[in-house]
């Protein structure tokens, strides 16, 4: 899965989450309070929804380190294997892409949560957490138990990486329809930051109106 796919599908799910678990008609109307736009209509009431789905996934966490951990361990990763070290990995799915990195912030976030009462490690350890689920890690177990099958990482063939990912986007259905899913949600969230004058708002604060 590529950027938009994890980024977007991680937003959407827990955007869903956090709506169902919360106090939906509570969340409704705080957001309709927020939002001047909102209006009596159905389509005004689906955004509204939404919207407070949002809003209340804000509460629980920062989204803008959920969003950055969504990609943390491509961002790392994919320069790490297929450039520093190409010839010794050979690989764009090493070290963040294995559970014990995934734990290690995990345990970092709650310590840092128990302490400090900060949440930002714990969105992020989310995030990557959602990543290696997009990715069907557990298909690939020397890489996500790394390194309790060894120590080297598989090696696969890098030479025409970029032509086959290209390639796929086209004619592969696995890889598009998650690409377009995850920009139509995406999209959607800037839409409804940009209905209620909220874009500046969430990206110095993390604020979702």
């Amino acid at each position: 899965m590529l950027l938009f796919g994890h980024v977007g599908i991680t937003l959407g799910a827990a955007g869903v989450i956090a709506g169902l678990a919360g106090n939906s008609s509570r969340g409704e109307t705080s957001a309709a309070t927020k939002n001047p736009r909102a209006d009596s209509t159905i389509a005004g009431k689906r955004t509204a929804r939404l919207a407070a789905w949002f809003s209340k996934l804000g509460d629980y966490l920062d989204i803008r380190f959920l969003l950055i951990g969504s990609i943390l361990p491509d961002i790392i990763d994919k320069p790490v294997g297929q450039y520093l070290f190409r010839e010794t990995l050979s690989n764009g799915r090493v070290f963040c892409h294995t559970l014990i990195f995934l734990l290690l912030i995990t345990v970092s976030g709650w310590y840092l949560y128990r302490r400090y009462h900060r949440t930002w490690l714990l969105a992020l350890a989310s995030g990557t957490a959602a990543h290696l689920v997009l990715d069907r890690m557990w298909e690939a177990p020397k890489t996500l138990l790394w390194p309790f099958f060894g120590l080297t990482f598989e090696r696969v063939d890098l030479t025409y990486w970029t032509s086959g990912l290209l390639r796929a986007l086209l004619t592969d259905p696995g890889t598009y329809i998650p690409e377009l899913v995850g920009i139509a949600v995406f999209a959607w969230f800037i839409w409804l930051l940009w209905r209620c004058r909220g874009i500046y708002a969430f990206l110095r604060h993390g604020y979702v109106c």
